[in-house]
Protein backbone atom coordinates (compact mmCIF):
# COMPACT_ATOMS: atom_id res chain seq x y z
CA UNK A 1 0.00 0.00 0.00
CA UNK A 2 1.40 3.73 -1.03
CA UNK A 3 1.78 6.10 1.96
CA UNK A 4 -0.31 9.29 1.99
CA UNK A 5 2.51 11.40 1.59
CA UNK A 6 4.00 9.50 -1.25
CA UNK A 7 0.17 9.30 -3.33
CA UNK A 8 0.58 13.54 -2.83
CA UNK A 9 3.77 13.09 -4.37
CA UNK A 10 3.03 11.21 -6.77
CA UNK A 11 0.01 13.35 -7.90
CA UNK A 12 2.30 16.43 -7.64
CA UNK A 13 4.72 15.07 -9.88
CA UNK A 14 2.30 13.92 -12.29
CA UNK A 15 0.63 17.29 -12.43
CA UNK A 16 3.80 19.11 -13.31
CA UNK A 17 4.43 16.54 -16.02
CA UNK A 18 1.04 17.10 -17.43
CA UNK A 19 1.27 21.23 -17.59
CA UNK A 20 5.19 20.65 -18.52
CA UNK A 21 3.35 18.51 -21.56
CA UNK A 22 0.61 21.50 -22.60
CA UNK A 23 3.08 23.88 -22.41
CA UNK A 24 5.72 22.22 -24.62
CA UNK A 25 2.55 21.94 -26.96
CA UNK A 26 1.99 24.76 -26.61
CA UNK A 27 5.24 26.59 -26.90
CA UNK A 28 5.79 24.22 -30.40
CA UNK A 29 2.32 25.48 -32.04
CA UNK A 30 2.72 28.96 -31.48
CA UNK A 31 5.91 29.97 -31.57
CA UNK A 32 7.47 32.11 -34.25
CA UNK A 33 10.95 31.01 -33.84
CA UNK A 34 10.99 27.18 -34.53
CA UNK A 35 14.87 26.86 -33.36
CA UNK A 36 13.56 28.69 -29.97
CA UNK A 37 10.04 26.35 -29.67
CA UNK A 38 12.19 23.55 -30.64
CA UNK A 39 14.89 23.98 -27.71
CA UNK A 40 12.29 24.84 -25.39
CA UNK A 41 10.69 21.28 -26.44
CA UNK A 42 13.59 19.50 -25.83
CA UNK A 43 14.79 21.19 -22.73
CA UNK A 44 11.16 20.26 -21.02
CA UNK A 45 11.30 16.29 -22.62
CA UNK A 46 14.56 15.92 -20.45
CA UNK A 47 13.09 17.77 -17.32
CA UNK A 48 10.36 15.42 -17.88
CA UNK A 49 12.15 12.53 -18.33
CA UNK A 50 14.46 13.07 -15.05
CA UNK A 51 10.45 13.09 -12.96
CA UNK A 52 10.16 9.90 -14.54
CA UNK A 53 12.77 8.60 -13.66
CA UNK A 54 13.62 9.91 -9.92
CA UNK A 55 9.60 9.27 -9.36
CA UNK A 56 7.92 6.35 -11.06
CA UNK A 57 11.29 4.63 -11.76
CA UNK A 58 12.71 5.56 -8.39
CA UNK A 59 16.25 6.27 -8.68
CA UNK A 60 15.35 9.31 -5.88
CA UNK A 61 16.06 6.25 -3.29
CA UNK A 62 18.30 4.56 -5.41
CA UNK A 63 22.11 4.12 -4.41
CA UNK A 64 23.81 6.92 -4.88
CA UNK A 65 26.13 5.67 -7.92
CA UNK A 66 23.40 4.87 -9.87
CA UNK A 67 21.60 8.31 -9.24
CA UNK A 68 24.82 10.15 -10.32
CA UNK A 69 25.06 7.70 -13.18
CA UNK A 70 21.41 8.32 -14.09
CA UNK A 71 21.38 12.68 -13.58
CA UNK A 72 24.85 12.49 -15.90
CA UNK A 73 22.96 10.92 -18.37
CA UNK A 74 20.18 13.53 -18.86
CA UNK A 75 22.32 16.18 -18.32
CA UNK A 76 24.75 15.14 -21.04
CA UNK A 77 22.44 14.05 -23.18
CA UNK A 78 20.12 17.17 -23.24
CA UNK A 79 22.91 19.55 -23.39
CA UNK A 80 24.47 17.40 -26.21
CA UNK A 81 21.22 17.49 -28.46
CA UNK A 82 20.99 20.86 -27.95
CA UNK A 83 24.85 21.68 -28.69
CA UNK A 84 24.18 19.81 -31.46
CA UNK A 85 21.53 21.19 -32.25
CA UNK A 86 22.43 24.98 -32.70
CA UNK A 87 25.46 24.24 -33.99
CA UNK A 88 23.99 22.81 -37.24
CA UNK A 89 23.44 25.00 -39.98
CA UNK A 90 19.98 26.51 -40.76
CA UNK A 91 18.31 24.94 -43.49
CA UNK A 92 17.58 27.81 -46.36
CA UNK A 93 14.29 28.97 -46.49
CA UNK A 94 12.62 29.26 -50.04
Amino acid sequence: MIAAGSRTRVAAVWLVLVAATFFSWESACSSGDYRLASSAVLLIAFVKARLIGLEFMELRAAPLALRLIFEGWAGTACAGLLALYWWAPAPATL
